[in-house]
Parts: structure tokens; sequence; C-alpha cells
């Protein structure tokens, strides 16, 4: 006898949740609500895991009140067109500030979503539904939240892929900033054009560089044109000579050779080889013959001798060990 009894009762409770559930109140009048919201800065491009955060803030005038049990509630699963959508709310946070005719609610949504699919597919985050009740009248209206509409990606792509068809319009082009690879490369041209041009210094022979034009410099250049014979080598010594003289401010022998260096100490590393120099230049000039002491050809060693003086002059180390130039 009771069985009946009870089925009837469940049968007229689920009938009245059904009605309910069903039941479309009628919408708030707007002036009475204003809204604010701050949605994802993206709505492309999230895939499974992914956490999307929205911000509604609420102004509800008086004489209306927000029914607080209308709010959200976390792990409700959002239906798409019909289908579970995947998308659950997992938290939520609510701030109210009273005014003189008004209260404000800010409602901070956080959702996650946990679906994927082999193609890109679109995705909402539903309109709320947010109940007002009247303060006199004790009327119920609604109040609905605009839908956040997006994107989910795949996490990987099957198949053949046409990019062109599966670019969104609305996600924009993609900007790669420049400025540090542009500041490198900057950076790297300077620091190749000073050694360059530090190199070009060392082994340069035109004159249009500072201390490029001092006489040993001059004296090289002449001394490169020169043949390698009987005359190239008497050309090259009085060549020479002439540099070294320049050089001093005075004819330049031995016997003045030590106040020269004193005067002149850049020039004292090769004192030895100026030594051999004033050798050789006597040889050139009284004994021509005897030129076989040297293991090159004498117009070599002077074009040599001649560009550690250039190098002296520069400032630079001479090295004294160095081959013939070529």
């Amino acid at each position: 006898m009771l069985r009946p009894f009870i089925l009837a009762i469940f049968t007229l409770i689920l009938a009245a949740q059904t009605a309910h559930a069903d039941l479309v109140l009628p919408d708030v009048d707007g002036q009475y609500v204003s809204l604010k919201q701050e949605n994802p800065s993206r709505d492309a491009g999230y895939v499974v895991g992914d956490v999307l955060d929205r911000t509604i803030t609420l102004t509800i005038k008086k004489p209306y009140e927000l029914v607080l049990e209308s709010l959200p509630i976390v792990g409700y699963e959002h239906r798409y067109r019909g289908q579970i959508s995947g998308i659950e709310l997992v938290k939520i946070k609510h701030e109210e500030s009273a005014m003189s005719d008004s209260v404000q609610h800010v409602l901070q949504l956080r959702y996650q979503i946990f679906s994927t699919g082999k193609l890109a597919k679109p995705a909402v985050l539903r309109a709320e539904i947010i109940r007002l009740r009247h303060t006199d009248s004790k009327e119920i209206v609604q109040y609905r939240v605009p839908a956040f509409a997006f994107r989910i990606s795949p996490l990987s792509v099957f198949g053949a892929v046409n990019l062109k068809e599966e670019m969104s319009p609305l996600v924009g082009p993609l900007h790669l900033d420049a400025g540090p690879d542009t500041w490198r490369l900057g950076w790297a041209i300077g620091v190749l054009s000073l050694s360059l041009l530090g190199l070009l210094y060392v082994l340069g022979v035109n004159a249009w560089l500072p201390r490029m034009g001092a006489p040993f410099a001059k004296a090289y250049r002449d001394i490169r044109k020169m043949p390698d014979n009987e005359d190239g080598v008497l050309q090259a010594a009085t060549r020479v000579h002439a540099a070294l003289n320049k050089s001093a401010g005075q004819v330049l022998f031995r016997s003045n050779l030590a106040a020269f260096l004193q005067e002149k100490p850049a020039y004292a590393p090769l004192e030895q080889e100026i030594e051999r120099f004033f050798s050789l230049s006597g040889q050139v000039f009284f004994a021509p013959v005897a030129l076989t002491h040297l293991g090159l050809s004498p117009k070599r060693w002077l074009q040599r001798f001649c560009r550690q003086l250039r190098d002296c002059e520069r400032g630079l180390r001479p090295n004294i060990h160095n081959k013939a130039s070529r």
C-alpha cells in the first residue's frame, strides 16, 4: 500500500523540480544592472589542462539584490549544444561592496579545460544566469552574463593540415622581438670593424691612417717596389739610411746610435738589427760580392728590417724572428 504512494510522491517531486528548472524568469530592467567583464586576452590556442580566468563586475541598484544561491557552482559540468563541453568551473571568488544606492559584486571565475580532440573545435564559457530579488515585492528576475567563445586546439595534429584553413582569423600575427639579436649583431659588427681596422693598421702599406706616413712606413712602401737585384739592394739600403736620418733628425752612424736609442727608446729592441744593417750597408757600398751571410737575399732582408722599424715608429712591438715579408 505504501509503495504506490511513495512512488507517486517521488514522481510529483521530480516533476516539480523539472518544472522549476525549465522555468524562464523575466529579465531585469537594464537600468538597474551595469556589467563590466574582463575576459581572457586571447580566444584561440587553448589545449586540455589550460586555465581561463574571467572577472565579472556587477553593479546592482536598489531595490534589487543579488540572490547568492544563483551564483555559478564549482564543479558544475557545462554543456554546449546539448553535449558536455568538458569545461569546468574550478574556482569562484565573490566580493561585494555596498554603496548608497547600489551594491557592487565582483566575481572572479576560473575555468579549466578537460576536453581535447583531433582538430581545433569551438568552445564557450557559457552565459551565466544571475538571479535578482526585488526587496519590496520579492519578485525574482534574472540577468544574463554574456558568454565568451574561444577555440580548443589538439595536443598533436593528425594527418595533413591546410594551414590557410586551420588558422583562426581571431589570432593576430606572430611578432618576434628582434631587438636583442639586432643589438648583438651591431656589437659584433663594431668589434669586427675595429679588429679589421687594427689589422689594416698593422699590416697596411697605405698612408691614409694616422702615423702611416712616417719615414719608415714610406720607406717600406718604396722598398717593396724595388727589384731584387744588385741595383735594388743599393736603392733599398740608401732608402733605409734616409729614413733613419730623418727619424733621428741627423745623419745616423754607429757612433751616435746609442744617443738615438736613448732619445727614442721605441727602437731599442732593434739595436742589434741596426748594427747588422750598418755592417750590411758597408758591404753594399764597398764590397758587393760579400752579400751571402744573411741566409736570404739582401733586398728581402732590408724589406723585413724596414718593416720592423715601421712597427717601432707606430708604437708596436716588432717581430724580430718573423720571416721575410712577401
